[in-house]
């Protein structure tokens, strides 16, 4: 359970989500997620494909140990970016795609 429970929170960390924000968009309530980030306890098959989902991982990576950690910078950006697009509404994701495109045309003038 040690393992399951520091890749938890390494990867949360990586994607600079608290638990409390993991636990939301999981749907479970901070204290029953707390418990899976302090080892006490572990998800069932379902509640861990959630979790890998939010997380942008998969259950192998979350449960195994010695995977190596997304340290390049800019896959962890856009592993950050993917994971705040999942929660956004249809106006919110149109408008960060707006902002993201702005950028790209500024860099190239």
């Amino acid at each position: 359970m040690e393992v399951f429970a520091n890749n938890l929170r390494q990867r949360a960390q990586e994607l600079g989500l608290a638990n409390a924000e993991v636990a939301r968009r999981v749907g479970l309530s901070e204290r029953r997620y707390a418990h899976y980030v302090s080892g006490r306890n572990e998800p069932d098959l379902a509640m861990l494909l959630k979790i890998a989902d939010v997380l942008q991982s998969t259950p192998n990576e979350l449960l195994t140990e010695g995977n190596a950690t997304r340290s390049d910078k800019r896959t962890v950006l856009v592993d950050r970016l993917n994971a705040a697009a999942t929660v956004m509404t249809d106006d919110d994701l149109q408008a960060a795609v707006a902002q993201a495109e702005a950028v790209v045309a500024l860099r190239r003038m």
